[in-house]
This record gives C-alpha cells, structure tokens and sequence, in this order.
C-alpha cells in the first residue's frame, strides 16, 4: 500500500530538558520541534541509530527484535524495522510505517507479526509512550528465566527502580493482539517489563530514552546475574533507591546517554540517514 506523507529531511532542534529531577515526569511528552516533519525525520533518525547500536552491543538474534516510534502526525501509526534486515544495516529509508490495523502504509519489504502485536498495543493502551523496544538480548534473557523482577542493587539499577514491571504469561511466540494488550497492560507507565521465558521491554517518551534504557536493563540483568553467581548481593536501601530514582530517573540523562552514542555512530556510519 501507499500514502501520500510529506517526509522532511531535515532534523530540528535540540529537545527541551525538564530541570526538575524529582518531578514524576518520565512519561511526559517531550517538546515538539518546528514542524511535524522535523519531528519525524528526527525519530526515523534516532530509530534507524538504535537499531545499529543495538546490533553493536550484540542485541541482533536472527529475526527477532523490534523498535518503533510513534509518527508525531498519525499517531496512531508506527514506523518499525522490517521483517529479516539485520539491525546493523538498517537506514531511515528502510523503516516501515504500520497502521493500527497492522497494514504496512510506506514501505516494501515485510511487517514481522510479532512487531505489530506487541507494538501496536503498546502505542494504543498508552497515548504518551513514543518508542518502544524488545529485543532477545543474552542478559534480558537469561534473566526473565527466574520469573522475578530485578533488585535494586546498583546506583544505575535505581533508574528502574519500581518502574519494571512483570509479565509471567508467557504462552509462546507473540503473534496474537490479545496477548500484546496483557503485555502493554503489565506495562502500564513504566519503563520496562521482564517477559518470563521470553526477555526484557522497555518503553520511553522518546525513541531516545527508549533505547537507551533498554541498554541500560539488559546491563542491569547481567550485574545482577554476575552479583548473585559470586555470592549474595545487598540491595539499595529502599529509602536511598526511591531518592536516586528521583535524581536519574528521568528522560533527560537516557536521552544525553543515547545522544553520546549516536553522534559517533553517524561520524562513523553516516549511510544510516539516507
């Protein structure tokens, strides 16, 4: 199928930051640039981006994992990586964009059906997430085996601190639309969710802050997997996790953590943008 949709080439300015770290503010739309094709060539940028890194710190398992980002204009359209393109050689040009029916609206090559059931009910049971990530990472993996969630064991693992949620129905391959709505619903406004026997989730105001904290989870499950195989880990007092919850917890550091990586993987890949 096609659309007419105007597509800018061109990115826009910087996202405006909130200076108030203790606000509960992480779901909170982040500031619109000038135009809505700005705003959009700027998420196809930073979608395209995401799945390189995620194929540079090994994220890529055969025809698995996804990443979408709401359009600014359709919103109730994603754009989503196609079926059987290997995350390192994703470009802007090759991002799909999905109606909330499932139908591919720009784009050639094919939807992967687990994509669209996830995503799809992800973007709808929540208005405010943007992104969304889910990957069959080593660490998130091996983790979500134990069926619990993480412990607050790290200054870093208080990002997610009581924002990680839960999913222990694990009935097989995602494919059916019932079973992404119990997903989106465990997700609720958090920023992630541990899917039993199957990975890890997360989900952002930002494709930024999406990915970067899908990044950040997986390192969470691995520190704690090593933690608990040399011995017994002492977690974050709870008082101390929810205070630096509050200090590092918004989007604004995901979003800086991300950029940091992005802007040497465009120095060193700049064919991502076409």
């Amino acid at each position: 199928m096609s659309a007419v949709l105007s597509i800018d080439r061109r990115d826009g300015p910087s996202l405006q930051l909130n200076p108030n770290p203790r606000q509960k503010f992480w779901f909170d739309p982040p500031a619109r640039r000038f135009n809505v094709e700005a705003e959009r060539r700027h998420r196809q940028e930073r979608l395209a981006g995401a799945f390189r890194l995620f194929a540079r710190f090994g994220f890529a398992q055969g025809l698995a994992g996804h990443i979408t980002a709401r359009d600014p204009e359709l919103t109730d359209h994603f754009w989503v990586n196609p079926l059987g393109l290997n995350f390192a050689r994703i470009k802007v040009s090759d991002l799909l964009l999905v109606n909330a029916k499932g139908e591919t609206v720009i784009g050639e090559r094919p939807l992967n059906k687990a994509a669209f059931a996830i995503h799809a009910a992800i973007h709808e049971h929540n208005p405010k997430i943007v992104a969304a990530a889910h990957t069959h990472s080593t660490y998130g993996k091996a983790w979500s085996t134990l069926g619990r969630k993480l412990d607050t064991l790290t200054q870093d693992a208080c990002v997610f601190h009581g924002d990680v949620a839960l999913f222990d129905d694990f009935t097989g391959m995602v494919v059916d639309d019932s079973e992404g709505l119990r997903i989106a619903k465990a997700l609720g406004d958090g920023k992630g969710a541990i899917l039993k026997n199957h990975g890890i989730l997360t989900a952002g105001p930002s494709v930024e802050a999406a990915a970067w904290w899908y990044i950040a989870l997986d390192n969470a499950c691995h520190t704690q997997l090593l933690a608990e195989a040399a011995g017994k880990p002492q977690p974050i007092d709870e008082a101390v996790a929810r205070h630096t919850h509050d200090q590092i917890g918004g989007p604004e550091g995901a979003l800086h953590s991300f950029e940091s990586l992005y802007e040497g993987l465009v120095e060193a890949e700049p064919e991502l943008l076409l």
